[in-house]
């Protein structure tokens, strides 16, 4: 535990010492920062980690540091706490950040701003790290709320181009909303137990809310708020595609491996508080379940390489959701997990085929890359692979299987059902993104990468992408509640879910591979267009928020720039000049105008005084 705080300190001196002195680092210096600063605090997530399973393997430590916050008696103290759930967290967090930080140093060389990118990257680090090892609901939130500002500053990394400012700005304030919602749901937790301490909360609301009153379902819809937002899900998940706009390690970083998965440690650690409002929950798993279906078409017809893998992104964290909402806790963590390692490959190996095009992102100008960048090639077949699910020989096999096996075992078939055709659906967009990008006619000519800090994260990637990451130990025991038991289908379920992912890569290469004929055909129809039109534009959410909110906020806008209630107080003052110039003119200095004024007044007087 001792060095438990090296996994946050290590990063933040990363960041300090880079946006101080980047300017005047050279870029092996900068990468060398950067990497080892990471590196440390994987390291010391190692040491602790082993320590941990050696001896306390099923145990809750925590490790207070200060008092953050004190007043009357709300006390907020920096606590880091570990158990199964936040080392598998931060294991993720550090040693595929790692990887991918080593990765950056070759992809980001020659980039303007390199050691920018290495100071914004090492405090996303020390955020992340502080979201999953907060005891407090604060705490979590400081976290939660940095990797937000890292999330906009990366982005927008290349911020001289305004459509790139803009997708950071969408970014920020698409994410914004859920963070607001999950503000709300602390003071609400805060009201009813009177404190934030997530151990706490877990004893207290229990006792003290009956399950599924008002209270503990406002509280947890407030926390789904702030989950689907961060995690990209329906219906706040129109930043994620656009997210797509920073630098591919960034895509790999954030928006694949450990960001985008916070919402969903978030649920996991606050299950108890789910549990104790079944809807919600319920609620959780069908708001998975659309999203994985909703993207799954979206990225059946997208050209941009990182775009597709943008949408399987948001895909596959809705089996997350849906893992949760039918209970399958240590399903949902186990495709955490894997996840981070095909999803963080794939991203790495977008980049390198981006790269040995000379920037192109289009699928539909590449092809034929197989022979000129193999290793990139197998780097996708393997990722692409576990992302589709193929039976025995991936990770995420094991992974998406258990949350097909808990969605059963919870009586949800539908949900499960949802599940298999997501499973098809990912088989084939997945393959026709391989097909477009390595099979077929050469369309760009693309040169070979080479060099250790390309190839050494790839290869390590891709043995976690296979069976091999599958059996790696999750310490949840105790953590998380069991699955129920599923014994009697799980063996069903696993040759079902196997034959879907296959018959889904064969419908990939009879209609993508060669002349796409009945691929040609259905675009030319009409409902085909209409269809691919919607699909492509992610079924129209963006068009549909435009109006709703974009257009009726910039109407509002433009009226307030004229400023109607500085004009409001304004005519008070021109009432009173307009009286002033009235009594200036009857000022005129003429002797016939004022004895006209007075008799006209008498007669007024007079014609007053008969009235009455």
């Amino acid at each position: 535990m001792s060095l438990l705080p090296l996994t946050i300190i290590s990063p933040i001196i990363g960041f300090i010492i880079l946006s101080f002195w980047g300017r005047n680092l050279k870029e092996n210096t900068a990468a060398t920062i950067g990497i080892t600063s990471v590196g440390i605090a994987a390291l010391a997530t190692l040491f602790v980690g082993f320590n941990y399973m050696s001896h306390t393997p099923d145990a809750h430590m925590t490790l207070h540091l200060w008092t953050w916050m004190q007043a009357g008696s709300f006390n907020i103290p920096f606590s880091l706490t570990l158990d199964g759930l936040s080392l598998t967290m931060l294991s993720v967090v550090t040693g595929v950040g790692f990887l991918i930080h080593i990765y950056a140093s070759y992809y980001m060389r020659g980039e303007e701003g390199y050691s920018r990118f290495f100071a914004y990257t090492n405090l996303f680090i020390a955020s992340m790290v502080i979201l999953v090892l907060a005891e407090n609901m604060v705490v979590l939130y400081l976290g939660w709320e940095g990797v937000g500002l890292c999330s906009y500053l990366l982005i927008g990394f290349y911020f001289k181009n305004p459509a790139n400012g803009a997708a950071a700005m969408k970014a920020f304030i698409v994410t914004r909303i859920g963070d607001v919602l999950l503000a709300f749901g602390l003071f609400m937790l805060y009201q009813a137990a009177g404190t934030l301490n997530m151990q706490e909360l877990a004893t207290i609301i229990p006792a003290k809310l009956e399950a599924g009153s008002p209270e503990i379902t406002w509280a947890t819809l407030m926390l789904l708020g702030g989950a689907v937002g961060k995690s990209a899900q329906l219906p706040l998940q129109t930043w994620l595609a656009d997210a797509m706009a920073g630098p591919t390690p960034v895509s790999a970083l954030i928006h694949a491996a450990t960001m985008v998965t916070a919402g969903v440690y978030l649920i996991a650690r606050n299950h108890v508080l789910f549990l104790h409002a079944p809807e919600v929950l319920h609620f959780v798993g069908i708001v998975g379940a659309v999203t994985l279906l909703l993207a799954g078409f979206a990225a059946l017809v997208q050209t941009d390489i990182k775009r597709v893998l943008a949408y399987s992104t948001m895909s596959q964290i809705g089996y997350m959701f849906l893992a949760l909402g039918v209970q399958a806790w240590d399903a949902a963590i186990f495709h955490l997990m894997t996840h981070a390692f095909f999803k963080a490959l794939l991203f790495l190996a977008s980049g390198s085929v981006i790269l040995a095009c000379h920037h192109e992102q289009n699928m539909l100008k590449m092809g034929g890359l197989r022979k000129k960048i193999p290793l990139v090639y197998l780097c996708f077949l393997v990722g692409g692979g576990a992302l589709a699910a193929l039976p025995l020989i991936t990770a995420g096999f094991f992974s998406k299987d258990e949350i097909l096996i808990g969605a059963h075992a919870n009586g949800d078939n539908g949900l499960m059902i949802a599940g298999l055709f997501g499973a098809l659906l990912t088989s084939i967009y997945t393959f026709r993104m391989i097909i477009l990008t390595f099979h077929g006619e050469e369309k760009t000519e693309a040169h070979g990468l080479n060099g250790i800090t390309h190839h050494l994260p790839l290869i390590i990637l891709l043995i976690l992408s296979t069976t091999v990451g599958a059996f790696i130990p999750q310490p949840l025991n105790h953590v998380l509640p069991d699955l129920k038991d599923a014994n009697d289908a799980h063996l069903t379920i696993a040759i079902i879910s196997s034959i879907v992912a296959i018959v889904g890569v064969l419908i990939a290469f009879a209609l993508y591979q060669g002349e796409r004929k009945l691929v040609n055909i259905i675009k030319a129809s009409t409902f085909g267009k209409i269809l691919s039109n919607l699909w492509f534009h992610a079924w129209g959410f963006d068009c549909l928020y435009h109006w709703l909110f974009v257009k009726p906020f910039l109407f509002i806008a433009k009226i307030l720039h004229k400023d109607p209630l500085d004009k409001t107080v304004d005519s008070t003052t021109w009432l009173v000049r307009l009286a002033n110039k009235g009594l200036t003119l009857t000022a005129n200095g003429q002797t016939r105008w004022y004895t006209a004024t007075m008799l006209i007044g008498a007669i007024v007087l007079l014609i007053l005084l008969f009235w009455l």
